[in-house]
């Protein structure tokens, strides 16, 4: 039997920090220059939509979408039943309060493991997501299909498979098609209204309060939904920092990067260049691919180089311990997988200013091998790779 959510649990996940000064990235300062066997000089670039990478399913990074604009949570309210309209008129009255949703919440077993979903409309909740997630039409997509779109950290904690399809206990059989950082404490997934009524959800029983950081008020929420709510404050970094700041302590508050949105799998190399590009606003995906052709002939000569270089986009490992990417969502950054390598070469360009273009991209890929003739080969590729692609 089907149960509605009773406890929400909340868990802070800690990010991590990369420190870069000025425009120059310190480690790359060390590296030697890697020169480029002859062969790899002269053969012709391959079709990279007829090569397909050899590895595990890759994030599809955010694509953006139809400008949509992300006004996350702060608040998030489980009612102990369906909130009225008129209570909703009182949360939206609160100070502070700029926004406000009421959607359908459920658990749901899965061999005999809970989860805790949301039941959303599509349309109307995109903005309530983080942007990478907002931008990113595939989740969407997939949520108006029926399917689920897992918390990233649901799916690391129940070692769920992207792609794969998991019965219900005594209900229907669920893909999952999509996971992202929903930034959603407690909850561990997203499924569409349709489905959350399939499931017996309850109705109108979660509430979304968006407003400006800090200062939502948790007793007047508390007060205008009554007794028996749980309230989570989603914005409880913000709080913590301003209440530091009341007290003296100088300290500044930091906000949590979204992951990266982990849609299916790339058939080819041109999509998986495409779509690891996204990860730099700014940074064209002929650039990756003519550094994938290059230095490995897009993952047909992965190294080692005699300098040490590794994988289809021959990293140094020291570079890679700093800038590599858990790109297909499997829990490890594998220098030699095309699903990580491509992603980590996007993130560590972006690190050097590769979307700023110009004299700041031309300065970043020469930041990937020392050599101003690399830098040259390089964007000679992409201008070759952007005429054919066009």
């Amino acid at each position: 039997m089907l149960m509605v959510i009773a406890v929400l649990a909340v868990t802070v996940a800690a990010g991590g920090l990369v420190v870069i000064l000025g425009d120059d990235v310190l480690t790359s300062a060390q590296e030697p220059v890697r020169r480029q066997p002859r062969t790899q000089q002269t053969q012709p670039a391959p079709r990279l939509d007829q090569m397909v990478p050899t590895a595990a399913p890759v994030k599809d990074f955010g694509q953006g979408g139809p400008g949509i604009t992300s006004t996350p949570p702060r608040v998030l309210a489980i009612a102990a039943a369906t909130v009225p309209k008129r209570t909703r008129f009182t949360l939206g009255e609160l100070a502070h309060v700029q926004k406000v949703i009421v959607v359908d919440a459920g658990a749901v077993k899965v061999s005999g493991t809970a989860l805790n979903l949301l039941a959303v409309d599509p349309a109307d909740f995109r903005s309530w997501t983080p942007q990478p997630v907002a931008d990113q039409p595939a989740v969407w997509s997939a949520l108006a299909r029926g399917e689920l779109v897992a918390d990233a950290s649901a799916m690391r904690k129940f070692g769920m498979i992207l792609g794969a399809m998991y019965q219900v206990d005594g209900g229907p059989r669920l893909r999952v098609a999509a996971s992202a950082d929903l930034g959603l404490k407690g909850v561990d997934g997203l499924v569409s209204a349709d489905m959350g009524k399939a499931l017996g959800f309850a109705p109108g029983v979660a509430v979304l309060l968006h407003g400006k950081p800090g200062k939502i008020s948790e007793s007047s929420v508390r007060k205008a939904l009554g007794k028996g709510a749980q309230v989570v404050m989603l914005d409880a970094a913000e709080r913590a920092a301003k209440a530091q700041q009341k007290a003296g302590q100088r300290k500044s508050a930091q906000q949590d990067q979204p992951q990266p949105v982990s849609v299916g799998r790339p058939g080819s190399y041109l999509e998986l260049y495409k779509a690891s590009a996204t990860r730099c606003p700014g940074l064209s995906w002929t650039v990756l691919a003519a550094i994938g052709q290059v230095e490995s002939s897009h993952g047909r000569n992965n190294g080692p180089s005699s300098a040490g270089a590794l994988g289809p986009m021959q990293f140094m490992p020291a570079t890679w311990k700093h800038y590599g990417v858990d790109g297909d969502g499997d829990g490890k950054s594998d220098i030699w997988s095309p699903y990580d390598a491509v992603p980590g070469a996007a993130n560590y360009l972006c690190a050097n200013g590769a979307g700023k273009g110009g004299e700041k991209l031309r300065k970043a890929i020469w930041f990937y091998n020392h050599s101003w003739d690399y830098v040259n080969k390089v964007m000679g590729i992409a201008e070759a790779y952007a005429r054919t692609y066009a």
